[in-house]
């Protein structure tokens, strides 16, 4: 491939061959100098177009997350690394850029570290560096506020210009971090161990926790962020700048130079005046009365409309799962890891066939019990409107015993 490849299309078909190449066990080696030529020709944007086709020519996004790394290690020696495009300090993009920075120094703190008890004997005990390992470890666990945000919104505003093989792809690589950070974290959490032990640990769970770090840094980097700053509005960085703070930051705080630019568009509420209500056969309700109503009830409700888009959330001020507007509009497949969409879309099926009305779950997260209820939203004749997801914390009601009447009434 000596001659310059100057039509995007084609650039991005030769480089979703070259891809299935190494995915079918080709070596890297005899495709690293077509790949080197076609690097110095692509942007981020086709790397993700790439991995985007590979998905709609029908490709499991597992399989394609499983390419990802691979792929992503023979593009690291071709990448000359990206000058970063110019943002003011407290961009979005800024402030990912320094957590990542700061994500890195602890996993190069914890790899010395792990150097270190490499040189200890085996029967020696690690007890003194572990504890110091166990420090930067905990910083690191940070880094799920930086994936959240990414995930919650980021994600939703490159959907809205049809760019959703991040989504897919990233965010599931984001859990394989996670799984393994929780890995370790147990590993850390057995006490007496020797540092032949942990010798073993380090050579298996740690690395490739570290490595799973690093690589989603580089990802980001180099195709994520550059790609996203081409391609989102400066309305949409404000959106996500702010609602940041609903999340969380990892290790760093923002600069606070950055401000996002007016509106274009006054957000508006509802078509309903001050004065209008909505009647209803069992009455009415001012559009204030109806807003303060939702805000007011101990459950969290989130609407799907019948062509699978996120349409509202209620407003409540101790929402079980965060919710942001960014979510607005977006297709509810893309609102959960890759791993639970097949369940997602069974419900929603069920629904629109008509099979099913209702579908409930019930999980424990961090001694909190949550119940999770699905129903099925139909006009009067029956046609499917969409979904409702009702979240509730239901750990204190289930302690409830006994009666506790009104005060003063015997009812």
């Amino acid at each position: 491939m000596s001659e310059i490849i100057d039509n995007k299309a084609q650039r991005i078909r030769t480089l979703k061959t070259i891809i299935k190449k190494l995915h079918s066990g080709e070596p890297a080696e005899n495709v690293r100098q077509e790949l080197k030529e076609l690097v110095s020709q692509t942007d981020s944007t086709e790397i993700a177009a790439m991995e985007q086709e590979l998905m709609a020519d029908g490709m499991p996004v597992e399989e394609v997350q499983s390419m990802c790394d691979l792929h992503s290690k023979v593009l690291r020696d071709l990448i000359v690394e990206s000058r970063p495009m110019d943002v003011p300090p407290g961009h979005p993009v800024d402030t990912l850029r320094k957590e990542n920075e700061a994500l890195l120094e602890h996993v190069g703190r914890m790899l010395e570290i792990l150097a270190r008890i490499g040189g200890l004997k085996d029967e020696d005990s690690p007890a003194g560096l572990l504890g110091e390992f166990r420090g930067h470890f905990n910083n690191l666990m940070d880094v799920d506020k930086h994936y959240r945000r990414k995930e919650n919104l980021l994600f939703p505003c490159l959907e809205r210009h049809g760019v959703t093989g991040p989504s897919k792809v990233m965010w599931g690589k984001d859990d394989e971090v996670r799984e393994l950070l929780k890995a370790l974290g147990e590993a850390l959490g057995e006490s007496g161990a020797s540092a032949g032990e942990w010798k073993l640990v380090a050579e298996t769970v740690a690395a490739s926790a570290l490595d799973a770090v690093q690589e989603m840094t580089f990802k980001e980097k180099e195709i994520l962020f550059p790609m996203a700053l081409q391609t989102l509005t400066e309305g949409e960085w404000g959106e996500i700048w702010t609602h940041s703070p609903e999340y969380g930051w990892c290790l760093v705080e923002p600069a606070d130079e950055y401000r996002p630019p007016k509106p274009s568009e006054p957000l508006k509420a509802a078509a309903l005046g001050q004065e209008e209500a909505l009647m209803f056969e069992t009455g009415s309700l001012k559009f204030e009365q109806l807003r303060g109503l939702l805000k007011a009830l101990p459950v969290d409700l989130t609407f799907v409309d019948d062509q699978d888009r996120v349409a509202f959330f209620s407003e409540g001020t101790k929402r079980i799962f965060s919710r942001s507007k960014t979510i607005i509009g977006r297709k509810v497949q893309h609102c959960h890891p890759p791993k639970s969409v097949h369940t997602v879309e069974k419900i929603v099926g069920d629904f629109r066939s008509g099979k099913e009305d209702v579908a409930e779950f019930w999980i424990q997260k961090e001694g909190v019990f949550i119940h999770i209820r699905y129903f099925a939203v139909r006009d009067e004749q029956g046609k499917y409107l969409g979904t409702l997801e009702v979240t509730q914390d239901l750990t204190a009601l289930r302690k409830l015993e006994g009666e506790k009447r009104l005060p003063d009434t015997g009812h």
